[in-house]
């Protein structure tokens, strides 16, 4: 089995630190990322980590991610509530997938209620700030050691 996790971020999450801090916290992308990498390390997990405002690198990114990881960790910004390319690019990875948001989408705007990707993830972690990633590495490591 292979020993790699894809993390992907989502449109504007390049801009996490100074982005609505009420909102999404002071930590930036790249510190997230870093404790994420840690953490996955310490269970013997390499991460590969994809930013990307495009939905197509996003798509391009989870079907590479077909051939060497284990298990997919997204937190697909806006692109939750709109791609459903983005939903079909992961309906065909057969590793763990997991989704997280740092806010609570369900607690917001009506439109961030609408989630085109909990259908075809394993589980979505949401409104925990920056315990959100911790949680998705939590969820990754025990559904990959089943």
């Amino acid at each position: 089995m292979s020993k790699q996790i894809l993390l992907l971020s989502g449109p504007n999450l390049d801009q996490l630190g100074t982005r609505s801090p009420e909102i999404y916290g002071t930590q930036t992308l790249s510190e997230h990322v870093a404790r994420f990498s840690d953490g996955a390390k310490s269970h013997g997990y390499n991460v590969r980590h994809l930013q990307s405002n495009f939905e197509g690198d996003l798509i391009e990114a989870v079907h590479a991610a077909r051939t060497d990881c284990a298990a997919i960790v997204i937190n697909a910004g806006a692109f939750t509530h709109t791609s459903w390319a983005l939903t079909d690019a992961l309906a065909m990875f057969d590793g763990v997938k997991i989704e997280l948001h740092i806010s609570n989408p369900a607690a917001r705007e009506p439109f961030r209620h609408v989630d085109t990707l909990a259908g075809v993830v394993n589980g979505t972690i949401a409104g925990f700030g920056q315990t959100s990633y911790d949680l998705a590495l939590d969820a990754v490591v025990r559904l990959l050691g089943k």
